[in-house]
Protein backbone atom coordinates (compact mmCIF):
# COMPACT_ATOMS: atom_id res chain seq x y z
CA UNK A 1 0.00 0.00 0.00
CA UNK A 2 1.29 3.43 -0.96
CA UNK A 3 0.98 6.12 1.70
CA UNK A 4 1.28 9.02 -0.76
CA UNK A 5 -0.25 8.10 -4.14
CA UNK A 6 0.46 11.49 -5.74
CA UNK A 7 4.16 11.30 -4.86
CA UNK A 8 4.17 7.76 -6.31
CA UNK A 9 2.52 9.10 -9.51
CA UNK A 10 5.14 11.84 -9.89
CA UNK A 11 8.01 9.46 -9.09
CA UNK A 12 6.88 6.92 -11.70
CA UNK A 13 6.77 9.65 -14.35
CA UNK A 14 10.15 11.04 -13.23
CA UNK A 15 11.77 7.58 -13.32
CA UNK A 16 10.30 6.80 -16.76
CA UNK A 17 11.69 10.09 -18.10
CA UNK A 18 15.16 9.37 -16.70
CA UNK A 19 15.07 5.85 -18.18
CA UNK A 20 13.87 7.29 -21.55
CA UNK A 21 10.73 5.12 -21.58
CA UNK A 22 8.05 6.09 -24.08
CA UNK A 23 5.10 4.80 -22.02
CA UNK A 24 4.56 4.58 -18.27
CA UNK A 25 1.74 2.68 -16.52
CA UNK A 26 0.37 4.03 -13.25
CA UNK A 27 -2.41 2.71 -10.96
CA UNK A 28 -5.49 4.86 -11.45
CA UNK A 29 -7.46 7.16 -9.15
CA UNK A 30 -9.71 10.14 -9.82
CA UNK A 31 -7.02 12.60 -8.62
CA UNK A 32 -4.39 11.02 -10.88
CA UNK A 33 -6.79 11.08 -13.83
CA UNK A 34 -7.42 14.80 -13.32
CA UNK A 35 -3.68 15.48 -13.05
CA UNK A 36 -3.01 13.47 -16.22
CA UNK A 37 -5.64 15.46 -18.13
CA UNK A 38 -3.97 18.72 -17.01
CA UNK A 39 -0.54 17.45 -18.13
CA UNK A 40 -2.03 16.60 -21.55
CA UNK A 41 -3.85 19.93 -21.93
CA UNK A 42 -0.69 21.89 -21.08
CA UNK A 43 1.44 19.87 -23.51
CA UNK A 44 3.70 18.06 -21.04
CA UNK A 45 2.72 14.57 -22.25
CA UNK A 46 2.02 13.21 -25.72
CA UNK A 47 -1.12 11.17 -24.97
CA UNK A 48 -2.86 9.13 -22.27
CA UNK A 49 -5.33 6.29 -21.94
CA UNK A 50 -7.47 5.20 -19.00
CA UNK A 51 -7.94 1.42 -18.77
CA UNK A 52 -10.55 0.66 -16.12
CA UNK A 53 -11.08 -3.07 -16.78
CA UNK A 54 -8.92 -4.15 -13.84
CA UNK A 55 -9.11 -3.16 -10.17
CA UNK A 56 -7.50 -0.67 -9.71
CA UNK A 57 -7.56 0.76 -13.20
CA UNK A 58 -4.42 1.73 -15.05
CA UNK A 59 -3.38 5.03 -16.62
CA UNK A 60 -1.07 4.65 -19.60
CA UNK A 61 0.86 7.84 -20.31
CA UNK A 62 2.88 8.40 -23.50
CA UNK A 63 5.73 10.72 -22.56
CA UNK A 64 6.77 13.58 -24.82
CA UNK A 65 10.40 13.82 -25.96
CA UNK A 66 12.11 16.18 -28.40
CA UNK A 67 13.06 14.08 -31.47
CA UNK A 68 16.43 15.80 -31.98
CA UNK A 69 17.82 16.42 -28.49
CA UNK A 70 15.91 13.52 -26.82
CA UNK A 71 15.00 15.82 -23.91
CA UNK A 72 11.66 15.45 -22.16
CA UNK A 73 8.98 18.13 -22.18
CA UNK A 74 8.94 17.78 -18.38
CA UNK A 75 12.08 19.12 -16.73
CA UNK A 76 11.05 18.99 -13.09
CA UNK A 77 8.25 17.42 -11.04
CA UNK A 78 8.12 18.56 -7.44
CA UNK A 79 5.65 17.41 -4.77
CA UNK A 80 4.66 20.32 -2.53
CA UNK A 81 1.82 19.32 -0.21
CA UNK A 82 2.41 15.96 1.40
CA UNK A 83 0.54 13.89 3.99
CA UNK A 84 2.76 15.08 6.84
CA UNK A 85 2.64 18.76 5.87
CA UNK A 86 -0.23 20.10 3.81
CA UNK A 87 0.30 23.40 1.94
CA UNK A 88 -2.78 25.54 1.37
CA UNK A 89 -2.88 28.90 -0.40
CA UNK A 90 -5.52 31.56 -0.79
CA UNK A 91 -6.48 32.98 -4.17
CA UNK A 92 -4.31 36.09 -3.71
CA UNK A 93 -1.17 34.09 -2.79
CA UNK A 94 -1.12 31.53 -5.60
CA UNK A 95 2.42 30.36 -6.47
CA UNK A 96 4.21 31.16 -9.74
CA UNK A 97 6.40 28.39 -11.10
CA UNK A 98 9.46 29.51 -13.10
CA UNK A 99 8.04 33.02 -13.29
CA UNK A 100 4.93 31.77 -15.10
CA UNK A 101 6.61 29.24 -17.45
CA UNK A 102 5.71 26.21 -15.31
CA UNK A 103 2.45 25.22 -13.67
CA UNK A 104 1.28 24.46 -10.18
CA UNK A 105 -1.51 21.88 -9.81
CA UNK A 106 -4.01 22.65 -7.06
CA UNK A 107 -6.86 20.72 -5.50
CA UNK A 108 -9.66 23.23 -4.98
CA UNK A 109 -13.38 23.27 -4.34
CA UNK A 110 -13.73 23.66 -8.13
CA UNK A 111 -11.75 20.45 -8.75
CA UNK A 112 -8.13 19.80 -9.70
CA UNK A 113 -6.93 22.84 -11.68
CA UNK A 114 -3.78 24.81 -12.52
CA UNK A 115 -2.62 27.94 -10.76
CA UNK A 116 -3.64 30.14 -13.70
CA UNK A 117 -7.19 28.74 -13.74
CA UNK A 118 -7.43 29.18 -9.95
CA UNK A 119 -6.40 32.82 -10.34
CA UNK A 120 -9.15 33.38 -12.94
CA UNK A 121 -11.76 31.69 -10.73
CA UNK A 122 -10.40 33.45 -7.61
CA UNK A 123 -10.18 30.22 -5.58
CA UNK A 124 -7.45 28.85 -3.36
CA UNK A 125 -6.72 25.32 -2.29
CA UNK A 126 -4.08 22.70 -1.62
CA UNK A 127 -0.92 22.97 -3.75
CA UNK A 128 -0.26 19.42 -4.97
CA UNK A 129 2.83 19.85 -7.16
CA UNK A 130 4.94 22.08 -9.39
CA UNK A 131 5.70 21.06 -12.98
CA UNK A 132 8.17 22.76 -15.26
Amino acid sequence: MVTDPIADYLTRIRNAIMAKHQIVEIPSSNMKKAMTEILYEKGYILNYKFEDESIPGIIKIALKFDPISKLSAINKLERISRPGLRKYVSSDKLPRVLNGLGIAILSTSSGVITDKEAKKLKVGGEVLCYIS
